[in-house]
Parts: structure tokens; C-alpha cells; sequence
């Protein structure tokens, strides 16, 4: 169930949405008749540059409402935010750990009195004194020294109030957040998926890829039992076939529905296809299979198997679920930075193998002083030409890519997209601004979209990443249209492209070139057409919000 904090919060925006006169679903329930769409965006335009004159705040009450199309690159348990852990960590019976500040299972059901308090905190009677301190103190109490402990644990959970430190860096605290509330049960997995889909809901967002890893235990054990040659050139079609013998296979229908359960939970929650259904039911959802690059080579070929396997199965059954695969884990880790052309060969050899499962990956996501000079010259470069990778999530040392001229040539050729995160590249690495290769992508031609990566640890939402685009890099409303559009088209949702020709959103497909983008009532042959294709449907319906947004100014 969910909490009053989280009704009030969405109940909020919407009321802000409600104020600014941008919501979507006020526009579908009280259409306005359709004006000339140069005049609209004339005069949206000149709206837009007004609320950047009047400040960020002013920006975001604009923005908020301003449709975004799609979030390529999100984290589902990082897009959480730590409020909502905290309170299912009470439902789960669940400890607080004062000492490391993080959420530990219990050795005994409901007992939390591992370690006695400190004399200071015995002498003061504090309710939350203790090493472990039950996690509905913090849910149900909320005395005073009780919202010390919850104040310091969002911190923990995230980059809210952080500060650095000698020897304790934004991307040390990022990446320690996750171990600190992944004792919470995977149950809550449709909640999860339900905030993130509420959140974007409330802010004009229609589709969102959130990574998430299944649990692949059966996987590990088949890794461990198959192991690694210890010399030359590993044979990965014999490996693959030893470990398909083995019986990997057989975890595909327990992938798939697991993406079923994260899918299944959240519309439950939002009283999909009922009356009471929720804004968050018109938020698309699908599914990225997580692969941790950390791991042995074994454990990393096996469980990128299991997820070409189960894409390629989810795919066949025209179902949603997981549509494309990634790679996760800091990238200037020992074995990501050790391993990283074998698994960009892993990928080749099962791209070949596998050739409909779509590809994304993180690559590039180093700053200067994280790894030696010499591993910040090939990543992005390896993820295209050997990962097949349709998207590169992150990119900012692209500049440092051997011949980086050459290389964003070749992204710009192959419609190649980044997915930007400029909260997130801030808050890890400490690059912003004009240290920021955004501006290098877009002069260079290369696709690019803002995406959140993990609003829940950064503490931000998508309305944010588009407020400080404006703003840091000077963005007009047509280039902000741009990369919502963008967005859109380079998402892997099944079927055809809207548009002519790849990023150039000027001209619609034949079939609907008599029509205008996003008209309530498309021609025969455009309707069929979009019928044909999720993509197509996807990229209709941002058109449709465009001119319901454009018609309020």
C-alpha cells in the first residue's frame, strides 16, 4: 500500500502540472481545436524563452508539462527513492544499521539488538539508540532523534547533502548506495516500477527502459560448472553450447516472468484498465536486462546468454518485457577495465548469434584520474564496433577515444545515440558544463537524449535534466523538441520508424505524409500503418502532445 507521503507527493505535482495548464490529460479530456502548428511552436517558443528569463524555477513550471517522450537509460532500483525504502524496509521487518547507516536483514524475525548503544546513547534514552534499530522506528515513530536517523539515512541512500571528502569521492558514494538498501525484497518490485511510472506520468512522460537485473542463480552455478580456459582465445560458441546442454535455457521462462511480475505488480497498482485507473497506466514500460561486468568472464558469458536468450524468446512471443541487454557495474572497476574487449567480443560473437536482440551500454562513463590515460582510449569505440551497441549510455570520455574526430563521425553515420545524464555525470565524475562533451555530440551530429540514470540516488527527475540543459548549454525550444523526439525514435519498441529518415523528424512515412503528426484522426492508410508498428504508435502520440502542449500558449 502506499504511503501518505507518496500520495501527497503526486497529488502535489499535480496540482503544479494542473496550475501551469500544460497537463496532457486536461488537453485529451478538453481538446482545443488544432492551431496552424508554425504558429503554435511560435508562440510556445517565445512562452519557453520567457520562463528562461525568469529563472530555473520559472523554467521548470514550464517544463514540467512539456512532453518528454522517453527515459532510455534508468536504473529501477536507482530511480527509487530512499523514502520508499525505508518505509518497505519496515514492512519487511527489516534493521537499521546506525553504525554503517544502511538496511541488514535480522538473524532472528522482528530482532534488531545486535551490539549494545554507546554510553552516550544509553545516557540519553534515545529510542533509535542502538547498533541495529528496527526499520519501523523510522516508518511509525518519527520522534525527534528517530528523524535524525532517517535524515541521515536518505543521505546514506544517496547523493542528497554529500559532500567530499579525502579519500571518499561523489562516484564512491553512488556506487556505495545500492548495498545499503538491497536488503529490501524483491515483493516490492511492482512498487518500484510504480513510482518511476507515477513520476513520469506527472511530468509528460510517456515511455521508460528501466535496467534490471533477474536474480540468475541457476546461471551462476552453470558459470562456476563450466569455468573459463585458462589460456588462449576462448571458443564461445563451444562455451555457449556446454552451457545450453547444462540446462541454461530452462531459466528463460523464470526471466520472463520476472519481467512479468515487475509489469504486472505496478499495473495492479494503478488499477490499470478499470475506471480508476491511474495517469501512470498511459506510461510505457519495458525492460533492459542487466548484466553485471564485474564478474568473472564465466559468470558474465553465462548470464549474457541467459539474457539473449530470454530477449530473443520475449521478443518472439510479442510480449512486453525485456527488449534489449546492457552492461552495468563501474566501469573502471579492476575486472571491468581487465575484461573489457573480452566481453565487447562476447557481444560480437552473440550479436551474430542473436542478431534481433537489441543492444545499449554503458561505455565511457570514466573521468581523468579514475583509470590510466591509456583506458579512457577505446571504450566507446570497442562498445560500437565490437558491442554492436545501438546506444552508448553516458560516453563523456569520448574525447579521449583514440581519434575522437573519427569515432563521432562514425556515431553520426550509424545513428548511434548517447544517452545523456548530466546529474549523473556531475554527481559520479564531476564533469559539467563546458567539461561536458554534450555540445560536442550535437555539433558533431550524433544522437543524443536526456535521460535520468538514477533519479532516486541523485535526487532529481527527468523535468530537472531538461531544466539544466536549457539552462547550462543555452537550448532553444525546437532543441529541446529535438531530443524528446530523439528519445522516442531511438527507444526499442518494436516496428517501424515514423519518419523518412533516421533523426531527421521534417518529414512522416509515406503512408501518413498527408497527415498531420499526431492528428486524433489519421488518414486509412496512416492508421494502418501505425497499427503495424509500437514505435510508430509511440512517436504518433508524442506528436499528438506536442500540439496539445503548443495550444496552451
Amino acid at each position: 500500500m502506499k504511503s501518505q507521503f507518496q500520495s501527497f507527493r503526486w497529488s502535489a505535482v499535480a496540482a503544479w502540472t494542473a496550475t501551469v495548464a500544460v497537463c496532457v490529460a486536461t488537453a485529451q479530456t478538453a481538446p482545443t481545436p488544432r492551431q496552424p502548428a508554425a504558429d503554435a511552436e511560435t508562440r510556445t517558443a517565445r512562452a519557453f524563452e520567457a520562463a528562461r528569463s525568469q529563472g530555473p524555477e520559472a523554467l521548470r513550471a514550464f517544463l514540467v508539462g512539456f512532453p518528454k517522450g522517453a527515459d532510455l537509460h534508468v536504473h529501477l532500483s536507482g530511480a527509487v527513492y530512499a523514502e520508499t525504502f525505508i518505509r518497505e524496509a519496515a514492512e519487511d521487518g527489516l534493521c537499521v544499521d546506525t553504525g554503517e547507516l544502511k538496511l541488514v536483514t535480522p538473524a532472528q524475525p522482528g530482532v534488531c539488538t545486535a551490539g549494545p548503544a554507546t554510553p552516550a546513547m544509553q545516557e540519553k534514552q534515545e529510542p533509535c539508540a542502538g547498533k541495529l534499530v528496527s526499520a519501523t522506528e523510522l516508518a511509525g515513530n518519527m520522534t525527534s532523534p528517530c528523524q535524525g536517523l532517517y535524515d541521515k539515512l536518505i543521505d546514506s541512500f544517496s547523493l542528497r547533502s554529500f559532500v567530499p571528502t579525502p579519500g571518499w569521492s561523489g562516484h564512491d558514494q553512488f556506487f556505495a548506495t545500492f548495498g545499503k538498501f538491497s536488503p529490501v525484497h524483491r515483493s516490492h518490485i511492482g512498487e518500484w516500477v510504480d513510482e518511476v511510472a507515477a513520476r513520469a506520468a506527472a511530468q509528460n512522460q510517456q515511455y521508460v527502459e528501466l535496467m534490471q537485473s533477474p536474480p540468475s542463480v541457476h546461471a551462476r552455478q552453470i558459470a562456476a560448472q563450466v569455468g573459463w580456459p585458462a589460456t588462449g582465445a576462448p571458443d564461445f560458441s563451444a562455451l555457449r553450447q556446454k552451457m545450453l546442454d547444462l540446462g541454461l535455457r530452462d531459466d528463460v521462462a523464470a526471466d520472463r516472468a520476472y519481467a512479468q511480475e515487475m509489469e504486472s505488480g505496478r499495473r495492479k497498482l494503478e488499477h490499470c484498465g478499470t475506471a480508476q485507473a491511474a495517469a501512470a497506466c498511459q506510461v510505457t514500460t519495458r525492460y533492459i536486462y542487466q548484466i553485471l561486468r564485474a564478474n568473472a568472464p564465466e559468470q558474465v558469458f553465462a548470464q549474457t546468454l541467459l539474457g539473449f536468450e530470454t530477449i530473443a524468446s520475449t521478443l518472439a512471443a510479442h510480449e512486453p518485457g525485456f527488449i534489449g541487454i546492457n552492461f552495468v557495474q563501474p566501469e573502471d572497476g579492476f575486472i571491468s577495465m581487465r575484461d573489457y574487449t573480452l566481453q565487447m567480443q562476447m557481444l560480437e560473437y552473440l550479436h551474430a548469434v542473436y542478431p534481433q536482440v537489441h543492444i545499449s551500454l554503458h561505455a565511457g562513463e570514466l573521468a581523468e584520474g579514475l583509470v590510466p590515460p591509456e583506458g579512457m582510449g577505446f571504450h566507446i569505440r570497442q562498445a560500437v564496433e565490437l558491442g554492436h551497441a545501438e546506444r552508448i549510455g553516458h560516453g563523456v570520455d569520448v574525447m579521449h577515444e583514440a581519434d575522437a574526430n573519427a569515432l563521432l563521425k562514425e556515431m553520426a553515420a550509424r545513428h548511434v545515440m548517447v544517452e545523456i545524464n548530466l546529474s549523473s555525470n556531475e554527481g559520479i565524475l564531476g564533469v559539467k558544463g563546458a567539461e561536458h562533451p554534450f555540445p560536442l555530440y550535437r555539433a558533431a551530429h550524433v544522437p543524443v537524449a536526456l535521460s535520468t540514470d538514477d533519479e532516486g540516488v541523485s535526487r532529481i527527475d527527468i523535468t530537472h535534466e531538461y531544466v539544466r540543459a536549457a539552462l547550462d548549454y543555452h537550448l532553444s525550444y525546437a532543441e529541446l523538441k529535438q531530443l524528446a523526439r530523439t528519445g522516442m525514435a531511438h527507444s526499442f519498441l518494436a516496428g517501424a520508424d515514423l519518419w523518412t529518415e533516421p533523426d531527421n523528424f521534417n518529414k512522416t512515412i509515406a503512408a501518413c505524409v498527408a497527415d498531420a503528426p499526431g492528428t486524433a484522426k489519421p488518414s486509412p492508410a496512416c492508421r494502418s500503418y501505425l497499427a503495424a508498428s509500437e514505435k510508430a504508435q509511440a512517436e504518433w502520440e508524442l506528436e499528438n502532445r506536442f500540439a496539445a502542449f503548443q495550444s496552451r500558449w
